[in-house]
């Protein structure tokens, strides 16, 4: 089952992107680097609580 989860930008904690997730085969909380239209360059997003 495929969950949505909410990434959240690690400088400004802007929530930027919507992404999904198999929860049970990957139960560690994801980090992907996407474009922070804030910051405005490349940062890591991680998964929001």
């Amino acid at each position: 089952m495929r969950d949505r989860i909410t990434f959240k930008c690690s400088e400004c904690g802007e929530e930027n992107y919507i992404g999904t997730r198999n929860k049970r085969k990957n139960p560690e909380r994801m980090t992907i680097s996407k474009y922070c239209p804030r910051c405005n360059k490349k940062t890591a997003h991680k998964e929001k609580k």
